[in-house]
Parts: C-alpha cells; sequence; structure tokens
C-alpha cells in the first residue's frame, strides 16, 4: 500500500493540540472536536499496545504481517471480529493496495484499526433497558448472543453483587478507582472491563488462585484490561465456574447477564467453601437420627444449609423450612434463626439479643425489614432487602443464609464417641481439580462430592460427549430414580458407562466394571476421570492440528523445540523430570510462546529454597492463565511434579501455542 496517500498535514505542536508520529494520529491532550471526523484518537499507551500486538504476529521481525494473519493481528490487540468481517477487511485492503504485495506494514494496521475503532464508537452497543418489577432486558450484541435476542437480569441481584463486593473490596488499594460502586446505576457493568475487579473476586472466593503481581493494576490500557479479564476468565474456569461462550469482549462490554452470572458463580464458590464436613467437622451436628456419616457426607452445599437451619429451628421448637423461597417469606424463620446463632458472650465475643418484637408485625414487608434491621446488628445483613425475602428470591436468600452460617455457624461436635473423626478424608488437590474441571464444562448438576455424585453415572456419561464419544440417551436411566429400583438403575448406567470406555473411547479399565463405579471407588473412579480428563486435554489439541495424533512424547518434544528456538537452557525429559519442580521449564516456554510477558525481576532461578519455587510455580500458572492457556493444575502440582497435572499444564501451553 502507498502509505503516502495515508499521510496528514502535520498538525501544530502545543499543550492542548496533536501530532502525526510516523503516520498515526498520536493523542496529545487535544479535544475530540479538534479530530477528523472518520479517526478516533490512539493515546501513547494504546499505541505502545498496538506494536506490542503487531511484533507477537510479526514473528520473522519482517515489519509486515500477511492478510491471512489479519484476525489473529486483531485478536491480539482487543478486537473481537467475526471471520467474515476480517475477510472483508482484507479484501477492502487488498483492492486499495498500489504495491499489491498483499502485505500489512504497521502503521498500515494501525490505519485499519483507527478506522475500526471509529466505526465502534459511532455504533455504540445498542441497550434499551426496561425496568418491570426488578428485571431488566437489553438487546443483546455480543459474541455470545444473537442480535435481536432478548436477554434478562433481576435488578435486585445487581444491587445485591455491589453491596457485596464493595464491603469485599473496600480496603483493596488496587480497586480504589472503581470502589465503592453505586447500586442504584449500572456502574457495575462499566467497573468489571479492566478486569481488576473479578481477579480480586476470583482471590476472594478462592484465596490464592491468582498470583495478584500478575495483575496489572497501574497501566490500564485495552491491552492490559484484555489480559487481566483473560486471567480472570480461565481463573475462574479453574475454580469451577462456567465460562463457556464469555469472553474477556463480553466483560469490556459490560453484558448484564453475563457479567452477573460470571459474578454469582464466583461468589456462590466463596459462600459454599466451607460448607463442607471434611473442611467443616462441626458439621456432623446435623447427622440425623439413625443416619450414616456418609449420607451426610454426599449432601450438597445447599443441602447441608436447609438442615443447618432446621438443626437451630428445632433447638427453638419450631417445625422445618422445606425451601429458601416460600417457607421464608414471612421473616419468622429467619428471626428465630438469628436468635439461635447470635452471639452470647462466649469466646469473648460480644453479646447481642436479637429483639424479637418484629414478630408482631402484621406487614410482611415491615417485618422483613425489622428481621434484617437484627441481621445488620451482627454484620449480616447482606444479599437481600426486604422485597427480596418477601418475593422469596431463592438465589438471594440462599446467598444471604450461606453468610449466616459462615458467620456464625453455631455448632458444637457431638459427643457420640461412636464417630471416629480421624475417618473423615479431606478432598485432595487431585480430586478439587478433577471436580473443578467437570463443574467448568457445564456439567449438570454441579459435582460436590467427586465420588458420590458420579455413582449414577450421569456425570459420566456427560463427559462422554464431551470427548466426542457417542452416548445412546435411549439406554440411560434418568433421574429421579424409583425407590424400590434406583440402586439398580445407577448401576446399569455405570455399565454402560464402563462399557463405552472400553469399547468407544478405547480406555485401559482392566479390573474396573460398573459396580466400582456405583460404590463410588476412589481408585477405580479417579483411573476413568483422569482418562477423560486427558483425552479431553488431547482432543483440544488434535482438534487445533487438524486431527493429528498426540501423545505424551509429541507434546515433550514440541516443548523441548520451543525451548530450543527460544534460546532457553530449559529442557525436559519427560513429565516426571525434577527440573519442573523450579517451574522454570514452564516460566521458559511462556516467554517463548509470548516474547515479554515474564518479568525476570518475579523469577527466582538459582538457590531456590521451597518458599521460591512455591512463589515460581504461582507466578507459572497464573502466567500461563493469562496467555490464554486454560490450565487447571495447582503450584504444588508443578513443585511436587505431579505428571498428570504437568502434561495438562504443557499440553494447553502447546494449545496456546498452536492457535497462534
Amino acid at each position: 500500500m502507498d502509505k503516502s496517500r495515508e499521510a496528514m498535514p502535520h498538525q501544530q505542536e502545543g499543550p492542548a493540540s496533536a501530532c502525526w508520529f510516523g503516520h498515526l494520529y498520536v493523542e496529545r491532550g487535544c479535544g475530540a472536536g479538534s479530530m477528523e471526523d472518520n479517526m478516533t484518537q490512539i493515546s501513547r499507551e494504546d499505541l505502545e499496545d498496538l506494536r506490542v500486538a503487531f511484533n507477537k504476529i510479526d514473528i520473522d521481525n519482517s515489519g509486515y504481517v500477511n492478510d491471512f494473519e489479519l484476525q489473529e493481528l486483531f485478536r491480539e490487540a482487543s478486537l473481537y471480529i467475526p471471520g467474515y468481517k476480517v475477510r472483508e477487511i482484507a479484501e477492502r485492503f487488498i483492492a486499495g493496495d498500489t504495491n499489491k504485495d498483499e502485505k500489512i506494514s504497521f502503521e498500515e494496521f494501525v490505519v485499519i484499526y483507527q478506522d475500526l475503532k471509529s466505526k465502534e464508537i459511532r455504533e455504540t452497543f445498542r441497550k434499551t433497558i426496561s425496568k418491570k418489577d426488578g428485571i431488566c432486558s437489553f438487546g443483546g450484541t455480543s459474541g455470545s448472543s444473537t442480535d435481536g435476542t432478548q436477554h434478562s437480569y433481576s435488578d435486585e441481584e445487581k444491587v445485591a453483587f455491589v453491596n457485596w463486593i464493595n464491603k469485599a473490596l473496600a480496603n483493596d488499594p488496587d480497586c480504589q478507582h472503581i470502589i465503592p460502586m453505586d447500586p442504584n446505576t449500572d456502574s457495575l457493568f462499566t467497573s468489571v472491563k479492566d478486569g481488576i475487579l473479578l481477579c480480586k473476586m476470583v482471590n476472594h472466593s478462592q484465596k490464592e488462585t491468582i498470583d495478584e503481581r500478575v495483575i496489572n493494576t497501574k497501566k490500564r490500557s485495552m491491552f492490559n484490561m484484555t489480559e487481566n479479564l483473560i486471567l480472570a476468565l480461565n481463573s475462574a474456569s479453574a475454580i469451577g465456574c462456567m465460562v463457556v461462550n464469555i469472553d474477556a469482549q463480553d466483560m469490556i462490554a459490560g453484558t448484564p447477564h453475563l457479567v452477573l452470572g460470571l459474578l454469582w458463580q464466583i461468589i456462590k464458590i466463596g459462600l459454599f467453601a466451607n460448607i463442607e464436613i471434611s473442611s467443616n467437622d462441626a458439621l456432623i451436628a446435623l447427622l440425623g437420627e439413625g443416619e450414616d456419616l456418609d449420607q451426610l457426607m454426599s449432601l450438597s452445599p445447599e443441602e447441608l444449609l436447609l438442615r443447618w437451619v432446621n438443626y437451630h429451628l428445632k433447638a427453638a421448637e419450631l417445625n422445618p423450612i422445606k425451601n429458601f423461597s416460600d417457607d421464608i417469606k414471612d421473616s419468622k424463620a429467619y428471626f428465630h434463626l438469628l436468635n439461635e446463632i447470635a452471639p452470647s458472650g462466649d469466646d469473648d465475643q460480644i453479646p447481642v439479643i436479637i429483639d424479637m418484637s418484629g414478630l408482631n408485625e402484621p406487614d410482611d414487608l415491615k417485618r422483613a425489614e425489622l428481621m434484617l434491621k437484627q441481621a445488620a446488628r451482627i454484620d449480616c445483613r447482606q444479599f437481600v432487602s426486604p422485597q427480596d425475602v418477601v418475593a422469596g428470591n431463592q438465589k438471594l436468600n440462599l446467598a444471604f443464609v450461606a453468610n449466616l452460617f459462615n458467620m456464625y455457624p453455631a455448632l458444637k461436635k457431638p459427643a457420640d464417641n461412636t464417630i471416629d473423626l480421624t475417618t473423615i478424608e479431606g478432598e485432595s488437590r487431585e480430586d478439587k481439580t478433577f471436580r473443578n474441571w467437570m463443574n467448568s464444562l457445564g456439567i449438570s448438576p454441579r459435582v460436590n462430592h467427586l465420588y458420590s455424585d458420579l455413582t449414577d453415572g450421569m456425570v459420566i456419561l456427560q463427559l462422554y460427549e464431551k470427548i466426542q464419544v457417542p452416548v445412546d440417551w435411549k439406554k440411560v436411566n434418568r433421574p429421579p430414580y424409583p425407590a424400590f429400583a434406583g440402586k439398580m438403575k445407577k448401576l446399569e448406567n455405570c455399565n454402560y458407562a464402563v462399557e463405552l470406555g472400553k469399547k468407544e473411547a478405547q480406555f485401559s479399565l482392566v479390573g474396573i466394571g460398573g459396580d466400582n463405579i456405583n460404590e463410588g471407588s476412589p481408585k477405580h473412579m479417579l483411573s476413568l476421570v483422569w482418562q477423560l480428563m486427558r483425552r479431553y486435554t488431547l482432543k483440544v489439541l488434535s482438534d487445533i492440528g487438524d486431527g493429528e495424533k498426540i501423545n505424551d512424547q509429541v507434546i515433550v518434544d514440541w516443548v523441548n523445540t520451543s525451548l530450543q528456538n527460544g534460546q532457553k537452557q530449559s529442557t525436559i525429559s519427560n513429565f516426571k523430570d525434577k527440573s519442573i519442580s523450579t517451574s522454570l521449564p514452564v516460566i521458559d516456554l511462556i516467554d517463548t510462546i509470548t516474547p515479554g510477558a515474564i518479568r525476570e525481576d518475579m523469577v527466582k532461578r538459582e538457590d531456590l529454597s521451597p518458599e521460591d519455587m512455591i512463589n515460581n510455580a504461582k507466578y507459572a500458572i497464573s502466567m500461563a492463565r493469562k496467555i490464554g492457556a486454560k490450565v487447571y493444575a495447582l503450584p504444588e502440582d508443578l513443585v511436587e511434579v505431579n505428571p498428570k497435572m504437568v502434561m495438562t499444564v504443557f499440553a494447553c501451553l502447546m494449545g496456546k501455542s498452536l492457535k497462534k
């Protein structure tokens, strides 16, 4: 292309002017009115980011990229454009290219970028808000929806989440530019744009999921914000959130139903984290008469919360509730629950006497307000308004009760000496990783306990479909199962699951039968689940490689070739290589895939202490997610060189590299 045709008259420099810098219109504090009508300003920061994006695609440093690389270049520059649009842009470029070399220079790319951003400003996201009974609707135009599709969200949920986030991040120095948000406006949907809030909320729900050294907190250009959002989304997936069909562009656009849906998943995971017997053995107090420990341990967090409420209502000599919707609308159960759990003065707590006079209020809405005033006295007025209680908003009432439990469980371990607490095994890291991987794929119902929740075969059969093993659902017994034949129906499902694994997936399932799955045998179930996760990981690579068969050695060879091409000293012999415990091969590979991504001042390379090794691992895992690799492994997996999880890390990085 003849670059001279893009030249513009030189602009007078000054404190409120703009100039052309290498044919690029660079902002110098000028107002919008000083610009050409068909161009948008580009700040120096954004210009630098565009250069970084361009250099990532221009891998041979020729100063040019080809027209067929344009879509990947747009993605690196945080412009998410459908393929047909990219082809139209490329065709228009070629038609006007006087050089006819079909190559795009950096200056030409910036001109295209400016034109696209200008059109984006002119055609801003159409948003029509209509509020009726707290429900907002709007026209969706994101990549996850279709033009004209109407999505809705609850204004009450928006208010509840904003208030919760304001409290959670109130003292975080990195969030002072957005906190506190106004719950009565749509500020939440713009506050997620830079990714910082989402990263912080992931860590609030699951501590240290993200190495906060990796978050771009100072420089908030479009490129930096997109990096943060990719990091947040991949980290949310790693803790079990389903983020399928949600990308950084949806968060930048502030698509309301997607923002609220993601935040609810993150918040819920944090609220439920301690509602699990292996991490909170006081829950054994909820054992029913004649019930064994395995039955209690198989309950979901929602079921445990309901039982917890009824435990305290029983102490108050009241009838139990059956749900967090209709049964709590009059607030009476909540009044009695607060009275039972409020601090009594034990353990050096300041006693709080709940004022129960609100029970005599005849109006439901006023009674709910009086109840919440009592909840506020123990710092638990979160998630619900009086209207939410009276309306029976199940989601927000569930969150309200979960917060009450976390703050004031008021449970005592049973004195029954027949219960051996030492037999309660906590969830292993591997179990947790498998469970989070399943949930991130949208498995239904959600997996809370890896072994007991898979005993009817339904989850395993859904996972087969994820690896493209066809399931004949006519052969499957679906819940609810009949009381008299439920065990048999579940066993039939498990037998079918094992049969598919052997015949269709060609898994190694020697000595594993449907009865092993139906009984929740950890040894046999882990063997099957690992093969499912491994096949899923390799399938992603195979799809990228046009069906090429991928195995461990192919990945190892690719890792070493990539490190050598990147002039790195690291190598690995296999996924058990002790050098992986330093995380340096992973860190060097990330720097090879995305040059300049790694900050050397964050990496310790010599005389590594155990603390240095875990810090390197935390940095490596978070950086892998930041550059776009959906890694489920934990830092400890690298330090301890867990070969299964190590394989998934390198495979995900290989997938990211091949996509580029």
